[in-house]
């Protein structure tokens, strides 16, 4: 048995063909826009399908350059990099980000990195959070949601799209 749809046929005489000046400051533009950056291509390429999942503009890149390549043509709202990556790791690469795109959120990952490695970034006033690898996707979506908020950032969502039913909370 097929789901039932509550909704209604509109005319398309009466669909508006431009929005009235009023009615601009209540539309989104876009998604934001998140560019994930990792050496390790499964695991740039897994992360970009969960964000797309919720609701994101995602993009990757595989290393350093890539990335700094992608951010000069788009502008990302924030920035998931690996720290451990050949070439400019991924601390040098969220500082220059910063120093190119400050609007830009930064969060970063790693397997073997610790909060001593953000040292040089911590020197030059950055605290950027650093999740530890592997991460848990419903995890990695709520500290994006953290990193995005004021962003215009579906929040709600994120948190839902990968929550496995054993995490779910019982009322």
């Amino acid at each position: 048995m097929s789901p039932s749809l509550n909704s209604k046929v509109v005319p398309l005489s009466e669909v508006p063909t431009e929005l009235q000046e009023d009615e601009l400051e209540n539309v989104e533009v876009r998604e934001p826009v998140v560019l994930v950056v990792d050496d390790e291509r499964m695991v740039a390429d897994t992360l970009a399908l969960i964000f797309k999942r919720a609701g994101l503009c995602a993009l990757t890149a595989y290393d350093a350059k890539g990335a700094l390549e992608i951010a000069s043509a788009i502008a990302p709202d924030l920035l998931v990099s690996d720290v451990d990556m050949p070439g400019m790791n991924g601390v040098d690469l969220a500082m220059t980000m910063m120093e190119k795109i400050p609007s830009c959120r930064v969060l970063l990952f790693s397997g073997h990195a610790t909060h001593a490695d953000l040292a040089p970034a911590v020197a030059e006033g950055h605290d950027f959070p650093l999740l530890p690898k592997p991460v848990h996707p419903a995890v990695m979506l709520e500290n994006v949601a953290k990193c995005l908020d004021g962003r215009k950032a579906r929040k709600a969502r994120y948190a839902e799209v990968f929550v496995m039913p054993e995490m779910r909370q019982t009322a």
